[in-house]
């Protein structure tokens, strides 16, 4: 019955009519997207045919983790510019065993050196280095979905497939975002293997086009007939090994590093906040917990009281935390397991107490901020690397009748990644997330540098927050894509909930200020928050604005059960429940 379920379900998404008519990406209208209530479950996705397959996949008697892995699979097929099985994810999950967390994150082959990125002493500009063999890490999607599966997976792991399989192998319905991104990155497609899909005939895709993808319809039956194993070794592991080696700058990844692939398995990292929560987030080889726990940590020395989204003074304390946080985030963070990373330190009460005392109340900090000093500073003083992340990421937020929650980040980084394409799916440029250089000027080592099966640092930051009185619970599932600013965007979030009182909709739509310990704070363009550029110049700050792409999927868990949860109007995500 469970399959007669879920086949009826692939039937119901209709393959031209699946999608929305939703702002492309350089959208900046922040109108709010509809407040969804639910007294069950419910999944906030980036693409209404991955929502709603969600939905239906816990109609069907699915867990919440049925519904992310088919969810995940949807966008796979539906915006394959931002995440899939040629990529990672990070994953926090809140279960009957507790809270913990899935490291998914792509890794560097076995023959990688720090000078990865070097040709001639020199780093590689970096759109060299995304469309070159040597950005592709090992895959860490299909092990991820493995996991949950086996963890708390309630149907069968082919029947969770079907939905993108027909999909994929009937077509879709091209929506505007993805058309508007093909038509932005139309250069960078056209040199590219995805040229075939995105751009056939020289042609970019348009919007309300049929997108058929056959290949990859065929690799997921093949994945789910045969199971995950069929990714990482046979045709499909041979089809990845030949795409990395192919010119330009041919890669090294090989057959035995997508063999012994992992996921692991760690403690989220988590901090109280005012006396009242616990936020938790996902630690390294991603900063997403220490930096968003930082930025929180440090605006808890201050009261917010009387303060509202229009206040300067609230944004003004929210980039100073933010300086101090990214400063941290830009000489500690790395892969914990070949680099001893800091955590407890930057978390610690005293530290962040001591780091505050660097923020004025009204008056901006000149320049940028060095790193502190944290207690357990475990290994040596690394020098900072700033290597900026670029936005090919989605996020989604899952919660069932039975209380699992799920907050999943995925990513290929760049939008459509390498452009290197194997058995019908993109792969990732993830390795351009390591830093270019495997020292500063003065020989210092950069603790992100690339090494041997080393996982690079992300900036993803899945959340969950729950109750201080009542650990057990969920109360926040948080995340959004957005690069070395998804951080930012996941504390702008929580401040809008957690301190304003704002529900997950109008959270999600706040215009975003931007402070990355580079000098200026970035006001997002076309937004209300470009009206606060006087009064935070007033105080100090240099202020220019940018095009900020958040992508923010929130869930809110009252006490009683009761379910909110907002999509960002920014993209053509959808919150759907029972």
């Amino acid at each position: 019955m469970r399959l007669i379920a879920i086949l009826l379900l692939a039937l119901a998404i209709t393959p031209a009519g699946a999608q929305s008519r939703a702002d492309p990406e350089a959208s900046s209208g922040l109108a709010v997207k509809p407040l969804v209530t639910a007294g069950k479950q419910m999944i906030v996705a980036a693409n209404p045919a991955a929502a709603a397959t969600g939905r239906e996949i816990m109609r069907a008697g699915g867990s919440a983790a049925d519904a992310a892995i088919a969810a995940l699979l949807v966008l796979n097929v539906v915006e394959p510019q931002s995440s899939g099985i040629g990529g990672g994810a990070f994953a926090l999950v809140n279960g009957p065993d507790g809270l913990t967390s899935w490291d998914a994150r792509e890794t560097a082959p076995m023959n990688a050196t720090p000078e990865l990125f070097l040709e001639d002493g020199a780093p590689l500009p970096f759109l060299t280095a995304v469309a070159s063999g040597h950005s592709v890490g090992v895959p860490g999607m299909v092990r991820l979905l493995e996991a949950l599966h086996a963890r708390y997976g309630r149907l069968d792991w082919a029947d969770l497939f079907q939905p993108a399989i027909r999909l994929a192998r009937d077509g879709f319905e091209v929506s505007p975002r993805l058309a508007a991104l093909v038509a932005r990155f139309a250069g960078r497609i056209a040199a590219s293997d995805a040229a075939a899909m995105l751009m056939p005939g020289g042609r970019a895709l348009v919007a309300g086009e049929t997108l058929r993808q056959s290949a990859l319809a065929a690799t997921l039956t093949r994945i789910a007939e045969d199971g995950p194993d069929a990714f990482y070794s046979g045709p499909v592991a041979a089809a990845i090994v030949d795409a990395v080696a192919r010119a330009p700058r041919p890669g090294g990844l090989s057959a035995d590093d997508l063999a012994a692939y992992r996921v692991i398995e760690r403690p989220p990292v988590c901090i109280d906040y005012r006396a009242r929560w616990r936020v938790c987030s996902m630690g390294p080889p991603s900063s997403g917990a220490t930096t968003v726990g930082q930025t929180l940590g440090l605006l808890a020395r201050f009261r917010l009281d009387g303060l509202d989204a229009a206040s300067p003074k609230l944004w003004h304390l929210f980039a100073e935390a933010s300086r101090l946080a990214y400063a941290d985030r830009a000489r500690y963070l790395a892969d914990p397991d070949q680099v001893r990373v800091p955590v407890r330190g930057l978390l610690d009460p005293g530290y962040l107490r001591r780091r505050a005392r660097l923020i004025h109340a009204l008056k901006a900090a000149p320049g940028k901020a060095e790193a502190g000093t944290p207690p357990w500073r475990e290994g040596r003083l690394m020098a900072p690397d700033t290597q900026p992340g670029s936005p090919g990421t989605t996020h989604l937020s899952v919660i069932d009748a039975d209380g699992l929650a799920l907050s999943i980040t995925a990513s290929i980084e760049t939008a459509f990644g390498s452009g290197r394409m194997a058995a019908g799916f993109l792969l990732n440029n993830q390795l351009t997330d390591f830093s270019f250089r495997p020292a500063d000027a003065r020989g210092t080592p950069i603790a992100n540098a690339p090494a041997p099966g080393k996982r690079p640092r992300s900036s993803m930051a899945p959340t969950i927050v729950t109750w201080l009185t009542r650990p057990s619970e969920a109360y926040i599932l948080a995340g959004s894509p957005g690069g070395s600013r998804i951080p930012e965007y996941v504390a702008q979030a929580l401040v809008g909930m957690l301190d304003l009182g704002l529900d997950p909709a109008r959270a999600a739509a706040l215009g975003h200020v931007s402070q990355r310990n580079r000098g200026v704070v970035s006001l997002e363009a076309g937004t209300g928050a470009i009206d606060l550029a006087g009064a935070l110049a007033a105080m100090g700050h240099q202020v220019d604005t940018a095009a900020m792409n958040s992508g923010l999927h929130l869930i809110r868990i009252a006490p009683d059960g009761r379910l909110t949860g907002g999509a960002d109007p920014r993209r053509e995500g959808l919150a759907l429940g029972d």
